[in-house]
């Protein structure tokens, strides 16, 4: 196994995973009476919470929703495209070597 498919191996279940998460936020956003310190929902929130923390600082609420979820699962999304589509760059490399 080369350096790029383990690198495509490890990275398509993260982002698939993240992408994950950030859609279960997006849904845990339309309960805000939620506890998000507490199981299973802290499960959620403890991996997302790092990426939306900076990003809420360039990203102000719109109509008192915040959408720093929606965004990221358009990064995670437009990642995993670039990376590991099927013109992906490690789709590409793997393909050459």
């Amino acid at each position: 196994m080369t350096g790029v498919n383990l690198t495509a191996w490890i990275l398509g279940p993260v982002l698939g995973i993240m992408t994950f998460l950030f859609i279960f936020r997006i849904i845990l956003t339309w309960y805000p009476q939620v506890d998000l310190n507490r199981l299973p929902f802290n499960l959620i929130a403890w991996p997302t919470e790092p990426f939306l923390i900076p990003l809420r600082k360039l990203v102000q609420p719109i109509g008192g929703v915040d959408i720093t979820p929606i965004i990221w699962v358009g990064i995670f999304s437009l990642l995993r495209e670039i990376l590991l589509g099927q013109q992906g760059l490690l789709t590409m490399l793997s393909r050459v070597n």
